[in-house]
């Protein structure tokens, strides 16, 4: 069956001496891998259209139970070619991708392929020193998306209001209030941290300045929280990179 469909270039390697594997974000049938036949010649009709976080129209010959389809066109709409030239932005559009990639459930999902092409437009458009915060929205936005919001406005155990500066429980998925906090190791977040944690949440950058090593802890919050509830012990090299660097 011919489908035409909105996608978002997730990923993509050669195969074979011509062609190329593509991993795609699609709107209306999740994530799919096709084989872009060709793809590497010369005189290609996909020609430099199948960069990584290109997006576009992309047609495809699906084929029921079988996991590589072939791509017949791929009509690129943007392209993003500024990601590139700045490794801040590139690096939060690597992650956010690779978060898509590998922890997309196997069924369409509209609201991930419109989130995903959302967040990518504004990492584009963000001021560099707002890239920070836009990818932090970005991320934890698709993290509620994938059904694994956690718990920020009461405790997760007792409902009761968190501590004023409350412990963050990996395993649990949320904040603590004073009590269930007693002795519990991991990141503890003050008032204005807990108030940014929310705001991301909620895919929200209307958050005030945040000191540098505090946008460092937020960023190692949620690379834990990903390996701890999403990732299935599978490698996220682009989310290592984003966590680190």
């Amino acid at each position: 069956m011919l489908v035409t469909t909105p996608a978002v270039v997730l990923h993509a390697f050669r195969y074979g001496e011509t062609s190329k594997i593509v991993r795609l974000s699609t709107r209306d049938h999740g994530v799919q891998s096709v084989l872009a036949k060709g793809a590497t010649r010369s005189k290609s009709r996909f020609g430099a259209r199948l960069q990584v976080l290109s997006e576009g129209m992309a047609c495809f010959y699906l084929k029921a139970h079988r996991d590589l389809h072939t791509l017949s066109a791929f009509d690129v709409t943007t392209q993003r070619l500024e990601l590139a030239g700045d490794l801040n932005r590139y690096a939060s559009a690597s992650a956010l991708a690779e978060l898509v990639l590998r922890c997309s459930p196997a069924e369409p999902h509209p609201e991930i392929f419109h989130l995903l092409s959302a967040a990518l437009d504004r990492l584009v458009s963000a001021e560099r020193e707002a890239v920070e915060v836009v990818a932090l929205a970005s991320l934890w936005s698709v993290v509620v998306a994938l059904g694994f919001a956690p718990a920020v406005d009461a405790c997760v155990r007792c409902g009761k209001p968190p501590a004023e500066r409350a412990a963050f429980s990996l395993a649990e998925g949320g904040l603590l209030c004073a009590r269930c906090g007693r002795g519990v190791r991991g990141a503890a977040l003050g008032r204005a941290d807990q108030a940014a944690l929310a705001a991301f949440v909620d895919g929200s950058t209307d958050v005030p300045p945040l000191p540098a090593k505090h946008l460092v802890a937020h960023r190692r919050l949620l690379a834990r929280f990903v390996r701890q509830h999403l990732s299935e012990d599978r490698e996220l090299n682009a989310l290592t990179f984003w966590e680190g660097r």
